[in-house]
Protein backbone atom coordinates (compact mmCIF):
# COMPACT_ATOMS: atom_id res chain seq x y z
CA UNK A 1 0.00 0.00 0.00
CA UNK A 2 2.58 2.12 0.96
CA UNK A 3 4.56 1.88 -2.59
CA UNK A 4 1.16 2.51 -3.97
CA UNK A 5 0.81 5.68 -2.55
CA UNK A 6 4.25 6.83 -3.58
CA UNK A 7 3.68 6.24 -7.28
CA UNK A 8 0.20 7.71 -7.33
CA UNK A 9 1.73 11.00 -5.69
CA UNK A 10 4.61 10.93 -8.07
CA UNK A 11 2.27 11.34 -11.00
CA UNK A 12 0.62 13.59 -9.13
CA UNK A 13 3.55 15.54 -8.94
CA UNK A 14 4.63 14.56 -13.17
CA UNK A 15 0.70 16.43 -13.83
CA UNK A 16 1.23 19.59 -11.87
CA UNK A 17 5.10 19.87 -12.95
CA UNK A 18 3.46 19.56 -17.10
CA UNK A 19 0.42 22.27 -15.60
CA UNK A 20 3.27 24.51 -14.03
CA UNK A 21 5.53 24.74 -17.53
CA UNK A 22 2.63 25.72 -19.65
CA UNK A 23 1.77 28.36 -17.20
CA UNK A 24 5.03 29.39 -16.85
CA UNK A 25 5.93 29.35 -20.59
CA UNK A 26 8.58 26.31 -19.94
CA UNK A 27 8.35 24.63 -23.47
CA UNK A 28 10.71 21.50 -21.83
CA UNK A 29 9.47 20.12 -19.01
CA UNK A 30 11.35 18.29 -16.65
CA UNK A 31 11.03 15.09 -17.16
CA UNK A 32 12.10 16.15 -20.63
CA UNK A 33 14.74 17.85 -19.82
CA UNK A 34 16.25 15.12 -17.86
CA UNK A 35 15.85 13.29 -20.92
CA UNK A 36 17.76 15.40 -22.48
CA UNK A 37 20.70 15.83 -20.14
CA UNK A 38 20.95 11.76 -20.42
CA UNK A 39 21.45 12.56 -24.34
CA UNK A 40 23.85 15.03 -23.46
CA UNK A 41 25.80 12.97 -21.15
CA UNK A 42 25.97 9.32 -23.09
CA UNK A 43 29.08 8.23 -24.45
CA UNK A 44 29.30 8.05 -27.89
CA UNK A 45 29.59 4.65 -28.60
CA UNK A 46 26.32 4.03 -25.99
CA UNK A 47 24.54 6.62 -28.24
CA UNK A 48 25.36 4.57 -30.96
CA UNK A 49 24.40 0.93 -30.11
CA UNK A 50 21.20 2.25 -28.86
CA UNK A 51 20.60 4.40 -32.10
CA UNK A 52 21.34 0.58 -33.91
CA UNK A 53 19.13 -1.38 -31.13
CA UNK A 54 15.84 0.87 -31.72
CA UNK A 55 16.45 3.34 -34.25
CA UNK A 56 14.06 6.43 -34.43
CA UNK A 57 12.44 5.02 -31.49
CA UNK A 58 15.21 6.19 -29.05
CA UNK A 59 13.71 9.27 -27.60
CA UNK A 60 10.16 7.69 -27.05
CA UNK A 61 11.48 4.86 -25.29
CA UNK A 62 14.05 7.26 -23.09
CA UNK A 63 11.33 9.38 -22.19
CA UNK A 64 9.37 6.32 -21.14
CA UNK A 65 12.38 5.27 -19.04
CA UNK A 66 12.73 8.08 -17.64
CA UNK A 67 9.32 8.01 -16.57
CA UNK A 68 9.20 4.61 -15.22
CA UNK A 69 12.61 5.07 -12.87
CA UNK A 70 11.27 8.43 -11.41
CA UNK A 71 7.80 6.00 -10.70
CA UNK A 72 9.94 3.20 -9.04
CA UNK A 73 11.91 6.01 -7.16
CA UNK A 74 8.06 7.45 -5.95
CA UNK A 75 7.46 3.82 -5.09
CA UNK A 76 10.81 3.58 -2.98
CA UNK A 77 10.15 6.49 -1.38
CA UNK A 78 6.02 5.57 -0.45
CA UNK A 79 8.05 2.75 1.33
CA UNK A 80 10.00 4.98 3.64
CA UNK A 81 7.19 7.65 4.03
CA UNK A 82 5.89 5.49 7.93
CA UNK A 83 9.12 4.81 9.21
CA UNK A 84 11.59 7.81 7.84
CA UNK A 85 9.22 10.61 6.57
CA UNK A 86 12.19 12.50 5.90
CA UNK A 87 13.95 10.35 3.79
CA UNK A 88 10.43 10.32 2.12
CA UNK A 89 10.80 14.56 2.00
CA UNK A 90 14.65 14.35 0.85
CA UNK A 91 13.69 12.48 -1.72
CA UNK A 92 11.49 14.60 -3.61
CA UNK A 93 13.72 17.65 -2.86
CA UNK A 94 16.56 15.65 -4.46
CA UNK A 95 14.12 15.11 -7.17
CA UNK A 96 13.18 18.82 -7.70
CA UNK A 97 17.11 19.63 -7.96
CA UNK A 98 17.27 17.19 -10.47
CA UNK A 99 14.76 18.64 -12.60
CA UNK A 100 15.45 22.16 -11.78
CA UNK A 101 19.12 21.85 -12.79
CA UNK A 102 18.09 19.97 -15.89
CA UNK A 103 15.55 22.62 -17.27
CA UNK A 104 18.37 25.24 -16.07
CA UNK A 105 21.05 23.46 -18.38
CA UNK A 106 18.57 24.09 -21.59
CA UNK A 107 19.79 26.69 -24.33
CA UNK A 108 16.36 28.28 -23.12
CA UNK A 109 16.27 27.65 -19.15
CA UNK A 110 15.23 30.64 -16.91
CA UNK A 111 14.78 30.84 -13.67
CA UNK A 112 10.99 30.78 -13.86
CA UNK A 113 11.62 27.61 -15.39
CA UNK A 114 12.29 26.12 -12.17
CA UNK A 115 8.86 26.56 -10.96
CA UNK A 116 7.43 23.69 -12.65
CA UNK A 117 10.30 21.42 -11.27
CA UNK A 118 9.63 22.85 -7.66
CA UNK A 119 5.73 22.85 -8.25
CA UNK A 120 6.27 19.05 -8.95
CA UNK A 121 8.07 17.83 -6.72
CA UNK A 122 6.57 19.56 -3.82
CA UNK A 123 2.95 18.18 -5.08
CA UNK A 124 4.43 14.68 -4.53
CA UNK A 125 5.49 15.08 -0.89
CA UNK A 126 2.35 16.67 0.01
CA UNK A 127 0.44 14.25 -1.96
CA UNK A 128 2.52 11.43 -0.52
CA UNK A 129 1.55 12.66 2.97
CA UNK A 130 -1.95 12.87 2.42
CA UNK A 131 -2.33 9.95 1.13
CA UNK A 132 -0.33 8.12 4.05
CA UNK A 133 -2.87 10.71 6.88
CA UNK A 134 -5.97 8.97 4.57
CA UNK A 135 -4.60 5.60 4.88
CA UNK A 136 -4.03 5.44 9.17
CA UNK A 137 -6.93 7.18 9.79
CA UNK A 138 -9.48 5.30 8.08
CA UNK A 139 -7.90 1.70 8.48
CA UNK A 140 -7.93 0.14 12.01
CA UNK A 141 -5.44 -1.71 13.20
CA UNK A 142 -5.75 -5.90 12.94
CA UNK A 143 -4.22 -8.50 14.64
CA UNK A 144 -1.71 -10.32 12.57
CA UNK A 145 0.27 -13.76 12.82
CA UNK A 146 2.95 -12.31 15.33
CA UNK A 147 1.19 -10.50 17.65
CA UNK A 148 2.12 -6.92 16.39
CA UNK A 149 -0.94 -4.13 14.85
CA UNK A 150 -0.71 -3.07 11.42
CA UNK A 151 -2.84 -2.03 9.37
CA UNK A 152 -5.41 -3.56 7.01
CA UNK A 153 -5.16 -3.21 3.37
CA UNK A 154 -9.06 -1.73 2.15
CA UNK A 155 -9.12 -2.30 -1.47
CA UNK A 156 -12.00 -0.39 -1.96
CA UNK A 157 -9.83 2.91 -0.72
CA UNK A 158 -6.96 2.01 -3.03
CA UNK A 159 -8.66 1.59 -6.25
CA UNK A 160 -10.57 4.68 -5.40
CA UNK A 161 -7.20 6.58 -4.57
CA UNK A 162 -5.79 5.02 -8.01
CA UNK A 163 -9.08 6.40 -10.01
CA UNK A 164 -9.00 9.85 -8.16
CA UNK A 165 -5.24 10.46 -8.62
CA UNK A 166 -5.12 9.28 -12.40
CA UNK A 167 -8.14 10.71 -13.21
CA UNK A 168 -7.22 13.98 -11.48
CA UNK A 169 -3.95 14.23 -12.92
CA UNK A 170 -5.14 13.41 -16.85
CA UNK A 171 -7.18 16.82 -16.13
CA UNK A 172 -4.12 18.65 -14.77
CA UNK A 173 -1.59 17.44 -17.06
CA UNK A 174 -4.09 18.15 -20.63
CA UNK A 175 -4.55 21.63 -18.72
CA UNK A 176 -0.76 22.20 -18.99
CA UNK A 177 -0.72 20.93 -22.35
CA UNK A 178 -3.34 22.93 -23.60
CA UNK A 179 -1.98 26.27 -21.90
CA UNK A 180 1.21 25.87 -23.41
CA UNK A 181 0.10 25.10 -26.65
CA UNK A 182 3.29 26.66 -28.26
CA UNK A 183 3.32 24.03 -30.83
CA UNK A 184 0.01 24.50 -32.18
CA UNK A 185 0.37 27.79 -32.57
CA UNK A 186 3.76 27.20 -34.75
CA UNK A 187 2.08 24.21 -36.86
CA UNK A 188 -0.93 26.90 -37.55
CA UNK A 189 1.68 29.47 -38.34
CA UNK A 190 3.34 26.98 -40.53
CA UNK A 191 0.30 25.65 -41.94
CA UNK A 192 -0.43 29.58 -43.36
CA UNK A 193 3.01 30.20 -44.93
CA UNK A 194 3.24 30.57 -48.45
CA UNK A 195 6.47 30.22 -49.83
CA UNK A 196 7.61 30.23 -53.65
CA UNK A 197 7.87 26.71 -54.04
CA UNK A 198 6.53 23.91 -55.41
CA UNK A 199 6.04 20.06 -55.47
CA UNK A 200 8.64 18.59 -58.10
CA UNK A 201 7.05 15.94 -60.26
CA UNK A 202 9.58 12.38 -59.85
CA UNK A 203 11.89 12.95 -62.61
CA UNK A 204 11.56 10.68 -65.59
CA UNK A 205 13.42 7.56 -65.39
CA UNK A 206 12.82 6.70 -61.90
CA UNK A 207 10.78 4.07 -60.05
CA UNK A 208 11.30 0.95 -61.65
CA UNK A 209 8.31 -1.44 -62.11
CA UNK A 210 9.88 -3.76 -59.70
CA UNK A 211 8.04 -4.46 -56.52
CA UNK A 212 9.57 -4.11 -53.40
CA UNK A 213 12.49 -1.37 -54.43
CA UNK A 214 12.03 1.73 -52.54
CA UNK A 215 10.85 4.55 -54.11
CA UNK A 216 12.60 7.26 -55.35
CA UNK A 217 11.22 10.03 -53.27
CA UNK A 218 10.99 9.84 -49.91
CA UNK A 219 7.30 11.00 -48.23
CA UNK A 220 7.56 13.86 -45.70
CA UNK A 221 5.91 11.41 -43.04
CA UNK A 222 8.52 8.75 -43.59
CA UNK A 223 11.48 10.49 -43.98
CA UNK A 224 14.33 9.55 -41.27
CA UNK A 225 14.44 11.83 -37.75
CA UNK A 226 17.84 11.65 -35.80
CA UNK A 227 18.80 14.40 -33.53
CA UNK A 228 19.00 14.88 -30.13
CA UNK A 229 15.91 16.94 -29.57
CA UNK A 230 13.43 15.15 -27.06
CA UNK A 231 11.18 18.23 -27.84
CA UNK A 232 11.90 20.03 -31.34
CA UNK A 233 12.47 23.68 -30.47
CA UNK A 234 9.31 26.01 -31.38
CA UNK A 235 9.87 29.09 -33.20
CA UNK A 236 7.55 31.22 -35.33
CA UNK A 237 8.91 32.30 -38.89
CA UNK A 238 8.98 35.97 -37.83
CA UNK A 239 11.02 35.66 -34.20
CA UNK A 240 13.60 33.45 -36.32
CA UNK A 241 16.99 35.12 -37.05
CA UNK A 242 20.66 33.47 -38.56
CA UNK A 243 23.29 35.94 -36.96
CA UNK A 244 26.57 35.22 -39.18
CA UNK A 245 29.86 36.02 -37.76
CA UNK A 246 33.36 34.89 -36.81
CA UNK A 247 35.90 35.20 -39.65
CA UNK A 248 34.48 37.38 -41.90
CA UNK A 249 34.49 40.91 -43.47
CA UNK A 250 31.44 41.56 -42.31
CA UNK A 251 28.85 40.14 -39.73
CA UNK A 252 25.31 40.09 -40.65
CA UNK A 253 22.09 39.00 -39.44
CA UNK A 254 19.16 37.39 -41.64
CA UNK A 255 15.69 37.32 -41.13
CA UNK A 256 13.35 34.49 -42.35
CA UNK A 257 11.89 37.42 -44.85
CA UNK A 258 15.44 38.18 -45.95
CA UNK A 259 15.63 34.52 -46.71
CA UNK A 260 13.21 34.07 -48.77
CA UNK A 261 13.49 37.20 -50.80
CA UNK A 262 16.96 36.33 -51.60
CA UNK A 263 14.71 33.97 -54.06
CA UNK A 264 14.66 29.83 -53.27
CA UNK A 265 16.64 27.11 -55.37
CA UNK A 266 14.96 23.64 -55.44
CA UNK A 267 16.93 20.66 -55.73
CA UNK A 268 17.08 16.87 -55.01
CA UNK A 269 19.21 16.02 -52.43
CA UNK A 270 19.57 12.22 -50.83
CA UNK A 271 20.54 12.69 -46.59
CA UNK A 272 21.47 9.92 -44.99
CA UNK A 273 22.82 9.40 -40.98
CA UNK A 274 26.41 8.52 -39.96
CA UNK A 275 24.70 5.81 -37.86
CA UNK A 276 23.35 3.87 -40.87
CA UNK A 277 24.27 0.04 -40.77
CA UNK A 278 25.23 -1.17 -43.93
CA UNK A 279 21.95 -2.09 -45.88
CA UNK A 280 20.27 0.38 -42.98
CA UNK A 281 17.05 2.69 -43.85
CA UNK A 282 17.98 6.16 -41.76
CA UNK A 283 18.23 7.57 -45.32
CA UNK A 284 15.80 9.61 -47.38
CA UNK A 285 15.46 11.74 -50.81
CA UNK A 286 13.37 14.34 -51.33
CA UNK A 287 13.35 17.90 -52.94
CA UNK A 288 14.15 20.94 -50.71
CA UNK A 289 14.13 24.48 -51.18
CA UNK A 290 15.91 27.17 -50.12
CA UNK A 291 18.98 29.71 -50.50
CA UNK A 292 22.53 28.68 -51.63
CA UNK A 293 24.57 28.41 -48.43
CA UNK A 294 27.70 29.41 -51.09
CA UNK A 295 25.51 32.82 -51.90
CA UNK A 296 25.44 33.76 -48.11
CA UNK A 297 28.96 33.43 -47.47
CA UNK A 298 29.64 35.47 -50.40
CA UNK A 299 28.36 38.38 -49.19
CA UNK A 300 29.36 38.00 -45.64
CA UNK A 301 33.21 37.41 -47.04
CA UNK A 302 35.23 34.31 -45.69
CA UNK A 303 38.36 35.33 -44.95
CA UNK A 304 41.31 33.43 -46.38
CA UNK A 305 42.53 31.36 -43.99
CA UNK A 306 38.55 29.92 -42.36
CA UNK A 307 38.28 26.52 -42.94
CA UNK A 308 35.26 25.66 -40.89
CA UNK A 309 31.29 26.67 -40.09
CA UNK A 310 30.15 26.10 -36.42
CA UNK A 311 26.32 26.04 -37.04
CA UNK A 312 24.38 26.40 -33.92
CA UNK A 313 20.28 24.99 -33.33
CA UNK A 314 18.26 26.82 -31.08
CA UNK A 315 18.45 24.02 -28.62
CA UNK A 316 22.25 24.35 -28.48
CA UNK A 317 23.30 21.58 -30.82
CA UNK A 318 26.39 22.54 -32.68
CA UNK A 319 27.57 21.00 -35.66
CA UNK A 320 31.52 21.93 -38.08
CA UNK A 321 30.97 21.92 -41.49
CA UNK A 322 33.48 22.20 -44.10
CA UNK A 323 33.67 25.59 -45.84
CA UNK A 324 34.45 23.77 -49.41
CA UNK A 325 31.66 21.98 -48.66
CA UNK A 326 29.35 24.95 -48.41
CA UNK A 327 30.98 27.16 -51.65
CA UNK A 328 32.20 24.62 -54.03
CA UNK A 329 28.34 24.59 -56.15
CA UNK A 330 26.98 21.43 -54.78
CA UNK A 331 23.09 21.92 -54.19
CA UNK A 332 24.01 22.90 -50.39
CA UNK A 333 20.92 25.39 -48.97
CA UNK A 334 19.68 26.94 -45.94
CA UNK A 335 16.35 25.43 -46.50
CA UNK A 336 13.01 26.52 -46.02
CA UNK A 337 10.88 23.83 -47.50
CA UNK A 338 11.03 19.76 -48.49
CA UNK A 339 8.49 18.54 -50.77
CA UNK A 340 6.97 21.56 -51.92
CA UNK A 341 5.85 22.07 -47.84
CA UNK A 342 7.21 24.36 -45.35
CA UNK A 343 9.57 21.85 -43.26
CA UNK A 344 8.04 20.48 -40.29
CA UNK A 345 8.26 21.01 -36.84
CA UNK A 346 10.41 17.72 -36.61
CA UNK A 347 12.60 18.46 -39.22
CA UNK A 348 13.59 21.99 -38.78
CA UNK A 349 11.15 24.38 -38.99
CA UNK A 350 11.65 27.47 -39.91
CA UNK A 351 14.88 26.70 -41.45
CA UNK A 352 17.69 23.59 -41.62
CA UNK A 353 20.71 23.11 -43.63
CA UNK A 354 21.11 20.60 -46.01
CA UNK A 355 24.60 19.28 -47.79
CA UNK A 356 24.28 16.75 -49.66
CA UNK A 357 27.48 14.51 -49.67
CA UNK A 358 27.73 14.90 -45.69
CA UNK A 359 26.75 12.94 -43.10
CA UNK A 360 24.40 14.66 -40.69
CA UNK A 361 26.35 15.11 -37.63
CA UNK A 362 28.38 17.42 -40.11
CA UNK A 363 25.67 19.19 -41.85
CA UNK A 364 22.07 19.23 -41.31
CA UNK A 365 21.72 21.36 -38.67
CA UNK A 366 17.93 21.72 -37.83
CA UNK A 367 16.43 24.92 -36.50
CA UNK A 368 19.60 26.56 -37.09
CA UNK A 369 19.94 30.20 -35.96
CA UNK A 370 23.61 31.01 -36.13
CA UNK A 371 26.77 30.59 -37.70
CA UNK A 372 30.51 31.19 -36.88
CA UNK A 373 32.88 30.88 -40.01
CA UNK A 374 35.96 29.61 -38.08
CA UNK A 375 38.55 26.67 -38.33
CA UNK A 376 38.49 22.78 -37.33
CA UNK A 377 41.32 23.63 -34.36
CA UNK A 378 38.87 26.34 -32.62
CA UNK A 379 36.07 24.48 -31.88
CA UNK A 380 34.27 20.65 -30.62
CA UNK A 381 31.04 20.09 -32.23
CA UNK A 382 28.66 18.11 -30.40
CA UNK A 383 29.60 14.59 -31.63
CA UNK A 384 33.30 15.32 -32.82
CA UNK A 385 33.72 15.58 -28.74
CA UNK A 386 31.82 11.94 -28.59
CA UNK A 387 34.14 9.94 -30.58
CA UNK A 388 32.90 10.87 -34.54
CA UNK A 389 35.45 12.40 -36.72
CA UNK A 390 35.54 15.95 -37.69
CA UNK A 391 34.61 15.86 -41.14
CA UNK A 392 32.22 13.20 -42.22
CA UNK A 393 32.03 12.61 -46.21
CA UNK A 394 29.20 10.03 -47.31
CA UNK A 395 30.72 6.45 -48.19
CA UNK A 396 30.00 4.54 -51.06
CA UNK A 397 27.33 2.16 -50.80
CA UNK A 398 24.93 -0.21 -51.99
CA UNK A 399 21.47 -1.90 -50.53
CA UNK A 400 19.53 -4.62 -51.71
CA UNK A 401 15.99 -3.87 -51.18
CA UNK A 402 14.25 -7.07 -53.12
CA UNK A 403 14.31 -10.26 -52.69
CA UNK A 404 14.25 -10.01 -48.55
CA UNK A 405 12.64 -13.50 -48.21
CA UNK A 406 12.57 -16.62 -50.10
CA UNK A 407 11.43 -16.91 -53.66
CA UNK A 408 10.51 -19.22 -56.69
CA UNK A 409 13.40 -20.83 -58.82
CA UNK A 410 13.61 -19.00 -62.12
CA UNK A 411 13.52 -15.27 -62.93
CA UNK A 412 13.95 -13.23 -60.37
CA UNK A 413 14.37 -9.32 -60.00
CA UNK A 414 17.09 -8.09 -57.63
CA UNK A 415 17.00 -4.16 -57.05
CA UNK A 416 17.72 -1.79 -54.30
CA UNK A 417 19.26 1.63 -54.28
CA UNK A 418 22.85 2.78 -54.04
CA UNK A 419 24.28 6.83 -52.73
CA UNK A 420 27.32 8.23 -52.95
CA UNK A 421 26.30 11.96 -52.92
CA UNK A 422 27.96 14.51 -54.79
CA UNK A 423 30.12 11.74 -56.47
CA UNK A 424 27.69 9.81 -57.51
CA UNK A 425 27.45 6.15 -58.61
CA UNK A 426 29.25 4.62 -62.11
CA UNK A 427 27.79 1.53 -61.87
CA UNK A 428 26.62 -1.61 -59.17
CA UNK A 429 26.93 -5.09 -59.41
CA UNK A 430 25.17 -8.21 -57.62
CA UNK A 431 27.35 -11.66 -56.73
CA UNK A 432 25.77 -14.52 -55.73
CA UNK A 433 27.56 -16.74 -54.00
CA UNK A 434 30.62 -15.55 -53.89
CA UNK A 435 30.78 -15.25 -57.35
CA UNK A 436 31.61 -13.43 -60.42
CA UNK A 437 30.45 -9.58 -60.13
CA UNK A 438 27.19 -8.88 -62.35
CA UNK A 439 26.44 -5.68 -63.73
CA UNK A 440 23.02 -4.25 -62.77
CA UNK A 441 21.05 -1.78 -64.57
CA UNK A 442 20.61 1.73 -63.57
CA UNK A 443 17.67 4.02 -63.05
CA UNK A 444 18.43 7.54 -65.06
CA UNK A 445 17.72 11.08 -63.58
CA UNK A 446 16.83 13.70 -65.66
CA UNK A 447 18.43 16.41 -64.12
CA UNK A 448 16.56 18.75 -66.55
CA UNK A 449 13.66 18.31 -64.34
CA UNK A 450 14.49 20.49 -61.46
CA UNK A 451 13.53 23.46 -60.70
CA UNK A 452 16.37 26.01 -60.21
CA UNK A 453 15.70 29.67 -59.13
CA UNK A 454 18.72 30.52 -58.82
CA UNK A 455 22.52 29.36 -59.20
CA UNK A 456 22.26 25.74 -57.95
CA UNK A 457 23.18 23.17 -60.72
CA UNK A 458 20.43 20.82 -62.27
CA UNK A 459 23.01 18.27 -63.02
CA UNK A 460 24.09 17.79 -59.56
CA UNK A 461 20.95 15.98 -58.74
CA UNK A 462 22.44 13.23 -60.87
CA UNK A 463 25.02 12.97 -57.94
CA UNK A 464 23.31 14.28 -55.11
CA UNK A 465 20.67 12.23 -54.80
CA UNK A 466 20.65 7.86 -54.55
CA UNK A 467 20.33 5.83 -57.86
CA UNK A 468 17.85 2.76 -58.42
CA UNK A 469 18.99 -0.09 -59.55
CA UNK A 470 18.00 -3.78 -61.18
CA UNK A 471 19.27 -7.01 -61.61
CA UNK A 472 17.95 -10.28 -63.32
CA UNK A 473 18.37 -13.09 -61.98
CA UNK A 474 17.89 -16.43 -62.95
CA UNK A 475 17.41 -18.22 -59.64
CA UNK A 476 18.30 -21.93 -58.79
CA UNK A 477 17.45 -24.41 -56.03
CA UNK A 478 18.85 -24.32 -52.86
CA UNK A 479 20.26 -21.43 -50.46
CA UNK A 480 21.82 -18.45 -52.06
CA UNK A 481 23.36 -15.30 -50.66
CA UNK A 482 23.21 -12.52 -52.41
CA UNK A 483 25.43 -9.05 -52.43
CA UNK A 484 25.63 -5.96 -53.91
CA UNK A 485 28.55 -3.14 -54.49
CA UNK A 486 28.43 0.01 -56.27
CA UNK A 487 31.27 2.02 -57.77
CA UNK A 488 31.16 5.93 -57.69
CA UNK A 489 32.02 8.38 -60.37
CA UNK A 490 35.91 8.40 -59.73
CA UNK A 491 35.96 4.66 -60.28
CA UNK A 492 36.63 4.00 -56.82
CA UNK A 493 34.63 0.80 -55.49
CA UNK A 494 32.69 0.30 -52.18
CA UNK A 495 34.91 -1.36 -49.65
CA UNK A 496 34.44 -4.89 -49.11
CA UNK A 497 36.41 -4.28 -45.43
CA UNK A 498 33.61 -4.54 -42.93
CA UNK A 499 33.65 -1.09 -40.07
CA UNK A 500 30.72 -0.18 -37.37
CA UNK A 501 29.02 3.47 -37.93
CA UNK A 502 32.08 5.18 -35.28
CA UNK A 503 33.64 7.02 -36.12
CA UNK A 504 32.60 8.11 -39.65
CA UNK A 505 30.48 5.81 -41.08
CA UNK A 506 29.80 1.75 -41.45
CA UNK A 507 31.22 0.18 -44.71
CA UNK A 508 31.00 -3.43 -46.14
CA UNK A 509 28.73 -4.64 -48.54
CA UNK A 510 24.93 -5.65 -47.93
CA UNK A 511 23.92 -9.07 -48.04
CA UNK A 512 20.89 -11.02 -48.49
CA UNK A 513 20.58 -14.74 -47.19
CA UNK A 514 17.57 -16.51 -48.87
CA UNK A 515 15.92 -19.98 -50.14
CA UNK A 516 15.24 -20.70 -53.67
CA UNK A 517 12.38 -23.52 -54.04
Amino acid sequence: MTKINGVLATVAGLAVSELAAGLTGTRVTPTLAVGQLVIEYTPGSVAERAISAVGQWDKPLLVAGVLVVTLVIGAFLGSQAERRPAVATGGFAVLALIGAVAVLSRPDGRALSVVAAVAGAGTAALALRLLQKQRRSSEPPVAVATGAGRPAVDRRTVLRNVVVVLAGSAVVAGAGRWIGHARTAVEQTRAGLRLPVRQIATPDGTDPAVKGITAWKTPTADFYRIDTALSPPLIKPEDWSLRIHGMVEQELTLTYQDLVDRGLVDAWVTLCCVSNPVGGDLIGNTSFSGVPTKQILADVGVLPEADALLSTSEDGWTCGTPLEALTDGRNSLLAVAMDGEPLTVDHGFPVRQVVPGLYGYVSATKWVVDWEVTRFGAFSAYWTRRGWSDKGPVKTHSRIDTPGGDVDAGPVKVAGVAWAQHRGIEAVEVRVDGGAWQPATLSTVDGGSVSTNGDADPESTRIDTWVQWVWDWEATGGDHTLEVRATDSTGEPQTSEVADVLPDGATGYHSVRLSVG
